[in-house]
């Protein structure tokens, strides 16, 4: 696996977002982690709810303010990843969404850069004082559980909805 940075989305990579939105449209995949992208064609529009979203102020309604990051991979300055940091919890994150979402595009996969952006995230969680955080994913995704288990997550159970069974692991943020 090549190094990756997590940076702020900027109109810099809106050629690079808009392909990332695409890829998932084109796979009929879920964006999770992506602050809404695949709601936004105007990319400069979504840039702007992302620096919204950062700030209780300004966050959407029944949302919490949440930081937006992408997973730029070091060697040839191309995104490979989204991840978004909510800074708390409210009840519907608490029961299914948690504090981080994240996505990795198809053609990136299978490569270590969901562990590897997940690791960065833990250490900005750090910073923002959450000593521990609940991170989610549904029982099929393997990969995913695979990847929130390395990074120190602890399954506390499963809920059952009407969109399947999702897994509730805590990763304590402390060392």
């Amino acid at each position: 696996m090549e190094k990756i940075a997590l940076i702020r989305p900027s109109i810099k990579y809106k050629n690079q977002i808009k392909s990332y939105r695409q890829e998932f449209i084109d796979n009929h995949e879920h964006m999770d982690g992506s602050s809404l992208l695949i709601n936004y064609e105007d990319i400069t529009e979504w840039i702007k709810a992302t620096k919204r979203g950062r700030k209780l102020a300004t966050v959407n309604k029944g949302w919490v303010p949440a930081d937006a990051y992408m997973a730029i991979r070091k060697c040839d300055n191309q995104l490979v990843g989204m991840i978004d940091i909510r800074h708390y919890l409210n009840d519907y994150l608490l029961r299914i969404g948690g504090n981080i979402g994240y996505s990795v595009r198809a053609s990136e996969r299978r490569k270590g850069y969901a562990k590897e952006m997940l690791r960065l995230a833990l250490l900005k969680c750090r910073k923002l004082d959450l000593e521990k955080v609940l991170i989610t994913c549904f029982k099929h995704n393997i990969a995913s559980a695979k990847t929130i288990i390395a990074n120190g997550g602890i399954l506390e159970n499963e809920i059952t909805d009407e969109d399947g069974i999702t897994q509730r692991y805590w990763i304590f943020t402390t060392k």
